[in-house]
This record gives structure tokens, C-alpha cells and sequence, in this order.
């Protein structure tokens, strides 16, 4: 059962969860699997997978956030943003993506699971000027770090900072950041049951390093 094996995960990443954000979650894993059909919000079709490599994914970085309000770009389906909103209703986040049709299963999500920390916004990351900007930009979408940093960086506040959900780092990419930014952590992250490597990048403006 999923409920079994979610509450072996959050043991083996040190996460404790209510019973209702336990539910939250794995209604949120059938409500992708449902829409996953007609939409094709994800290439992963297992609800199992999905709670691996989605959930897990997602919330691994979670104790890693520092601040309240967030901006989750490229978000698809809502990943990282909506099981991280879930884990910490304490943090909004806003979730970005450029397609209608998973803005709208994000709207769906929110009304069915009761999340009142998220806001869905449909527009492409450039053409985006928040009234408020951010604690902390995360993605795990974007193909590069440098293609974070370029597109992204009219999101942070002052003080705020960037978050990369990456797999396997190459030294190339790490070369690739520009000038003006900072890598301060290099977080390795521990996904159970994925043997793929993850890693979690926070990287700020040089004003703040």
C-alpha cells in the first residue's frame, strides 16, 4: 500500500508529517495519475514511481529552505511546490508554469486537497513581474544552472537566493555560472529507494556571498 511505504520514506528522510498531510500527499499522487491519463503531465505512470520520484524528490530539499515565500518555476504538475506546500504550510509558494493545462490541474489540486499556501500562475518566467519578489527561487526543470540564473533573476529579493534541483553535477555546468553569482551549499540529497544522484544548489548574488 502507498500509505505504508510513505510513511517508510519520511522515516528514512527524518520527516515527520500530521495524518491529514500524509492524505494530502497521496491524494495528490492519485490526482496525478488520474489527470496523468488525458493530460500527460508526467512520463512517470506508476503511483509508486510517481511517490518516489515526485514526492521524495521534491520534499529531500525540504528542510534546506530558508525563508517564507517562494516561487517554484517551470513547475509542470507542481513539483517541487506543491508537496513541499503541503510539508510546510508555515511557506507560500507561487506556481509558475507556461502550459493552461497544468495550471489548471494545479487550481484542481488546490480546491480538492484544501491547499491554501499555493497560488497557480500561467506565464513564461521572463514575462513575469511579481508585485512581491521572493525569499527563494527553486526549479528542477530548467536544463541548466545558467539558464536559471539568466531567466530568473528579476525573482529574488535582495537577500534572497536561488535553489537547482539537479541530478548528477558535471564540472561543466559548474563552470558555466556567471559571473555575479555564488554557489554557497552543495547539498547531496538522500531519495529512498532512487539510486540516482540528486543534489540541491543554492546559489546567491556576489552582494550577498
Amino acid at each position: 500500500m502507498l500509505s505504508v511505504q510513505l510513511d517508510t520514506y519520511l522515516a528514512d528522510i527524518n520527516m515527520t508529517a500530521t495524518p491529514e498531510q500524509k492524505q494530502k500527499l497521496l491524494d495528490f499522487v492519485a490526482m496525478l495519475a488520474k489527470w496523468n491519463k488525458a493530460y500527460n503531465l508526467t512520463s512517470v505512470r506508476d503511483p509508486e514511481q510517481m511517490l518516489i520520484r515526485h514526492i521524495m524528490d521534491s520534499l529531500a530539499a525540504s528542510k534546506h529552505l530558508v525563508g517564507e515565500r517562494f516561487i517554484d518555476v517551470g513547475t509542470g504538475p507542481g513539483l517541487p511546490g506543491i508537496p513541499l506546500a503541503i510539508m510546510n504550510p508555515d511557506k507560500t509558494f507561487v506556481l509558475l508554469d507556461s502550459l493552461g493545462k497544468r495550471i489548471r490541474f494545479q487550481k484542481q489540486v488546490q480546491f480538492e486537497l484544501g491547499i491554501n499556501n499555493i497560488s497557480s500562475v500561467e506565464s513564461r518566467v521572463e514575462a513575469y513581474q511579481p508585485e512581491e519578489k521572493f525569499d527563494g527561487v527553486l526549479s528542477r526543470a530548467f536544463a541548466s544552472i545558467e539558464d536559471m540564473l539568466h531567466w530568473c533573476q528579476h525573482l529574488p529579493k535582495d537577500n534572497g537566493c536561488f535553489y537547482a534541483l539537479k541530478g548528477q553535477l558535471g564540472d561543466d555546468e559548474m563552470a558555466q555560472i556567471p559571473e555575479g553569482y555564488s554557489v554557497t551549499d552543495v547539498f547531496e540529497l538522500k531519495v529512498p529507494r532512487l539510486e540516482e544522484q540528486r543534489h540541491l544548489l543554492r546559489v546567491v548574488k556576489n552582494s550577498q556571498a
